[in-house]
């Protein structure tokens, strides 16, 4: 595998029944760049997140991350792997402070033992105090010192779309996925959005696959884009390359004889 290739599919299908949501799809995410899924409803680029985070398992094809086989990985050892992800329907505990969310995120690092933790040993102090630090970077990152302590539950939308990004950043993740980051927020809250992932490439060097719809945002953030439509792929490309190819402006209108100010809403 080439060392600047981290995330490799070759050929990757999935069948549910007798609906084959993905037919042989294959890419390649380099280290250090945003790329970005792009489709319509339906075209199955959340099932190929899904394949990533080994919720689902592919009925055919590949997947290796860093040269190393993922197809078969079991769920829980991903983010142990360095690939956090985010969803489009927020998982967070409501109940619970930013803080405490975001501490959560770092229980990958955590190597302390049982009795350690209950007796709050030396050892169980430094790991406390390297997490808290680990996750003030993050808030200070992403402007959430004045949610620091708030309940989750009491925070606008935009707000959580936010911590669940910092919380998926506590992990150290090599690779992050953020699955339609937009999705809900306001035309301002996207552009912070378009920001932070770009800070998040530039500062972090985290690398970052994305699915998204706003291609304003995409346009912003991607180094590439890859076209999906009914589990295949349309196109691959830098993203105005994509988004004007003639395939994807059919996928997203129906037709590729519309006026040109319906172009431009898709490009």
């Amino acid at each position: 595998m080439n060392g600047d290739i981290l995330l490799s599919a070759k050929d990757l299908s999935v069948r549910f029944g007798g609906v084959l949501a993905v037919n042989k799809v294959s890419f390649d995410v380099r280290r250090g760049e945003v790329f970005t899924l792009i489709g319509p409803n339906g075209a199955g680029k959340t099932t190929v997140f899904n394949l990533i985070s080994r919720i689902y398992t592919p009925t055919a094809g590949t997947l290796e991350y860093e040269g190393r086989e993922l197809t078969h990985q079991p769920p829980h050892r991903i983010a142990k792997l360095g690939i956090a992800r985010t969803f489009q329907n927020i998982e967070l505990f409501e109940h619970a402070t930013v803080l405490h969310n975001l501490l959560i995120g770092r229980h990958t690092h955590r190597q302390t033992g049982l009795w350690s933790e209950m007796f709050f040993t030396p050892s169980a102090r430094r790991a406390e105090i390297e997490a808290r630090e680990k996750v003030e970077r993050v808030i200070d990152l992403l402007d959430l010192q004045h949610h620091r302590d708030a309940m989750v539950a009491g925070l606008p939308y935009g707000v959580r779309k936010v911590v669940e990004l910092a919380r998926a950043l506590c992990t150290e993740p090599k690779l992050l996925l953020l699955d339609e980051p937009s999705s809900g927020l306001n035309v301002e809250e996207t552009e912070d959005m378009a920001f932070w992932i770009q800070d998040i490439k530039h500062e972090l060097g985290v690398t970052v696959l994305m699915v998204e719809h706003d291609m304003t945002l995409v346009s912003k953030v991607s180094d590439r884009v890859l076209a999906m439509n009914q589990g295949e792929v349309l196109a691959m490309g830098a993203p105005r390359e994509v988004q004007t190819h003639p395939g994807v402006i059919e996928a997203y209108l129906g037709t590729t004889d519309e006026p040109t100010e319906l172009r431009r809403a898709v490009a």
